[in-house]
């Protein structure tokens, strides 16, 4: 499925190297003015031109966080649904021109498959295959999510419900100060990282959520473990809460009992795999064969840092659901 959502339903479209990507919203109030600013804002996050305080540390290290976004400028153009920017109550549609779409540089993969992404189940599935950057499996479609999911907290914030997500980890570094470097060092040997990004909610009503299956945090988790690259969901006390005795902490429910919030803040955390498709990794696929005279790679050194706008989208719009 390609749609998220019931009340506010939201489906995305497009392929990473395709015409564009884009989204429908159904379900949005009428009479919302859309914050603009806000969504330049995040759309910027997520293409790596801005990186909650870490520009200065990133530009003076010259990690490329993102190959593409230098050349991407994400210009949101509105179909449908909306008038001089309010909504209108029918449905918005709105799409992501793809400029800097290459798909020729995605030649050599039409008959190779990248280890660690779906390039070899999607074709086992369908019969056929988007090569062009990994086509729908490609992070490019988290743009879309972007924007769907800055309505959705403007609806949120209405109602006093405030969503921020950040990066508390890359690899083993927990010292936001060494992001950048640690990172910058995986880049300088053609590699990648992981990171893990922890989300804050407050103003969440007491009684949000359902008691058995639409439980609130099997709810956030699924809109987050929907995004590429996440490995794993936690809220309260988490992993962690195994070591520990219950008496020392069975009074952490980490804002959520029995699939309901009880009012106070509400934190999770996510966790992202290192970039699978790595200059190593390519030499490997490619047996140090040239393509074009260099070998392809446009992929990121630590995607975390550009999932954190991506996994405060999803959270808003799982969360506007229930309100």
């Amino acid at each position: 499925m390609n749609t998220f959502g019931s009340k506010w339903s939201f489906t995305s479209f497009g392929e990473s190297h395709g015409a564009a990507i884009g989204g429908v919203l159904d379900g949005v109030p009428a009479g919302i003015t859309i914050d603009m600013n806000l969504i330049r804002t995040e759309l910027d996050k997520r293409a790596g031109r801005t990186i909650h305080g870490l520009e200065q540390d990133l530009s003076k290290t010259q990690v490329r966080v993102s190959a593409r976004a230098k050349n991407e400028p994400d210009e949101v153009e509105w179909l449908s649904g909306v008038l001089n920017g309010v909504t209108l109550g029918t449905p918005i549609a709105f799409l992501i021109r793809n400029k800097d779409a290459r798909p020729e540089d995605y030649e050599y993969l039409k008959h190779t498959y990248r280890v660690g992404h779906a390039d070899k189940v999607y074709e086992q599935k369908y019969g056929i295959r988007d090569y062009r950057g990994g086509g729908r499996a490609s992070a490019r479609e988290t743009a879309a999510r972007v924007v769907a999911g800055c309505l959705a907290k403007q609806e949120l914030a209405t109602k006093g419900v405030c969503v921020n997500a950040r990066l508390i980890q890359v690899g083993a570094e927990t010292d936001p100060a060494k992001f950048a470097e640690t990172i910058a060092a995986y880049q300088r040997e053609g590699d990648s990282i992981g990171g893990i990004i922890e989300c804050h909610i407050n103003g969440l009503p007491v009684g949000t959520g359902e008691p058995i299956f639409n439980k609130l945090q099997a709810e956030l988790a699924f809109a987050v473990m929907s995004i590429n690259a996440c490995k794993g969901f936690e809220y309260g006390t988490g992993f962690e809460g195994v070591t520990q005795p219950g008496s020392a902490i069975n009074h952490l429910s980490g804002g959520i009992a029995g699939g309901i919030s009880d009012g106070s803040e509400i934190i999770f955390r996510c966790v992202f795999k290192p970039t699978p498709t790595t200059k190593k990794a390519l030499d490997e696929l490619l047996n140090s064969q040239m393509v074009n005279g260099q070998i392809v790679h446009r992929s990121d050194p630590c995607v975390a840092v550009r999932a954190v706008p991506v996994v405060e989208a999803m959270t808003a719009l799982a969360l506007v659901q229930f309100l």
